[in-house]
């Protein structure tokens, strides 16, 4: 079983950064992808972005240009670098990864971003 550790959220104002993080508790080069969501509670869950392992990117097109992923394998963590960040960036951000070790999915317990003047 692979546990996900988030941290990183917190209230932010609008035009600011944060950088969340997704700790493993496997080896993080071994998933096929790290993944990250967000759901408010005004709106479905929704793709944010998607670090693939041979580093290939995706982006939401509403965060694209603005918000990064990244890993750093010697700490099996992934990272969610938000820059420029808009009020409608409000949410619970969670990670999720798959692990072709295990055939399965596994998500963070989430962490709050709140993005408010």
């Amino acid at each position: 079983q692979v546990q996900l550790v988030e941290s990183g959220g917190g209230l932010v104002q609008p035009g600011g950064s944060l950088t969340l993080s997704c700790a493993a508790s496997e080896s993080i080069v071994d998933f096929t992808y790290v993944s990250w969501y967000r759901q408010s509670p005004w709106k479905q869950r929704e793709f944010v972005a998607t670090l693939f392992r041979d580093r290939t990117t995706n982006y939401a097109d509403s965060v694209r240009g603005r918000f990064s992923v990244s890993r750093d394998d010697a700490k099996n963590t992934g990272y969610l670098q938000m820059n420029s960040l808009k009020s409608e960036d409000t949410a619970v951000y969670s990670c999720k990864v798959y692990s072709p070790t295990y055939n399965s999915y596994y998500w963070g317990q989430g962490t709050q971003v709140t993005v408010s003047s």
